[in-house]
């Protein structure tokens, strides 16, 4: 990012493993850093919250392997990773089950480290953290949320500002590298939703970031410098009946940017979450 530094202090905790199982698998955690950052503040605190099943380790090298690398790409990004252990239990009928939660440790450095910062980045859709963004605020911390699916609706809603981790670009890598530079190029896969829809005539609009901005606030989708809007036909969506929905930010899409003579146009709009 080219913007100055400013002298706002920000801390980054990620539910590693909550995002892993809903949606968040690949993501991008250099690209998570560079958004929770975008306004120039200075990354305080970096902190990474993965499950690792010390167990199944010894007996499964790839297993083993995969884990400590993921670990050490974390480190060399500038996160703290905080390491929780897969923990076994038994029911009465022996059953076993697995279990590794990491929210009280979560819970604990954020309100112990809230002192030092600005702003918190809070990556999770656990609703168990409700409790603690209310806390956080009343101390005066600024409070966003990222997310990708099966998101607690009441996190969304207390959260300061929340963002669904589909539309950040290349937070979640599609396509090539080369399609990934070129987020929003005519021909290119992008995340959005709808903003604006007409029932009777079928017709609307889908609108994305076009890049991560050097502002902090997001609000203003008419702000050209960083959103785009694209046309589209009922017809382009996979899932037809989702129009009547429409228009909708819970609503993520994917779907391809085409330039023509019109303008932008979106096609193959595949419905990602809700």
């Amino acid at each position: 990012m080219n913007n100055p530094r400013t002298s706002n202090k920000v801390g980054i905790y990620v539910d590693s493993s909550n995002l892993y199982y809903n949606g968040g698998f690949k993501m991008q955690y250099d690209i998570l850093r560079d958004y929770a950052c975008r306004d120039g503040s200075e990354p305080v605190r970096m902190n990474a919250y993965v499950s690792f099943d010390r167990e199944r380790s010894l007996e499964d090298l790839m297993y083993r392997n995969k884990a400590l690398s993921f670990h050490d790409a974390l480190r060399a990004l500038g996160y703290k990773v905080v390491i929780k252990d897969v923990i076994r239990y038994k029911d009465d009928e022996g059953n076993t089950y697995t279990k590794a939660n990491a929210d009280i440790d979560m819970v604990v450095d954020m309100m112990l480290q809230s002192d030092y910062l600005d702003r918190v980045l809070l990556a999770t859709g656990d609703g168990d953290f409700v409790r603690l963004v209310e806390a956080l605020q009343n101390k005066g911390v600024r409070v966003e949320v990222l997310a990708f699916e099966n998101i607690s609706n009441q996190l969304r809603t207390e959260a300061d500002y929340f963002t669904s981790g589909y539309i950040v670009p290349n937070l979640l890598p599609m396509g090539s590298a080369l399609e990934r530079e070129s987020w929003g190029a005519s021909g290119t896969r992008v995340r959005g939703w709808c903003s604006r829809y007409n029932p009777d005539k079928g017709i609307g609009s889908m609108t994305y970031l076009k890049q991560i901005p050097h502002s902090l606030y997001l609000n203003d989708v008419r702000n050209p410098d960083y959103f785009e809007s694209a046309f589209f036909h009922f017809s382009e969506l996979y899932n037809t009946s989702v129009q009547y929905q429409l228009p909708s930010s819970r609503h993520i899409f994917e779907f391809t940017v085409v330039e023509n003579e019109r303008g932008l146009k979106a096609e193959e709009i595949k419905l990602l979450t809700w």
